[in-house]
């Protein structure tokens, strides 16, 4: 699986990361009260949750703003949407996510690499990041 989210992309998935690691951090861990973690399982669960993929695809292109509870904790940071940068990236970043840390064996088994082309078909909605963060799927 990790070999099929890397050949996803012509991006590296940790030089795309480098885009989020000043709020989540190089180890995913995120900031307390601000940014959430990306480790812990919780990208691969919010990934494959039910209207996930979408959410994590707006949450890259058009950013999230408001409160949200992740793992127990509130967080209530901005993310600036990274329309600026191309599909592979955003894609790449995705996949570095999802696998990155101790998240890979918390995909299911038959989980699909986020693709330039799925990105691509995000753009162009013009939402605010409030309007994403409603469509947040509820996790456990």
């Amino acid at each position: 699986l990790a070999e099929r989210l890397a050949a996803a992309t012509e991006t590296s998935g940790d030089a795309a990361y480098a885009n989020c690691a000043s709020c989540h951090q190089a180890s995913g861990a995120g900031i307390a009260g601000a940014f959430p973690p990306l480790n812990g399982g919780h990208a691969p669960e919010l990934a494959s949750a039910e209207g996930g993929r979408t959410y994590l695809v707006d949450a890259m292109l058009y950013g999230v703003q408001g409160s949200m509870q992740v793992q127990g904790t509130t967080y209530n940071g901005v993310m600036p949407g990274w329309q600026q940068l191309s599909d592979d990236v955003l894609a790449a970043a995705l996949n570095h996510i999802v696998a990155a840390w101790d998240n890979l064996d918390a995909l299911p088994a038959g989980f699909e690499p986020f693709t330039p082309d799925e990105i691509a078909a995000g753009r162009g909605q013009s939402l605010a990041p409030s309007q994403v963060l409603e469509s947040r799927p509820a996790l456990p």
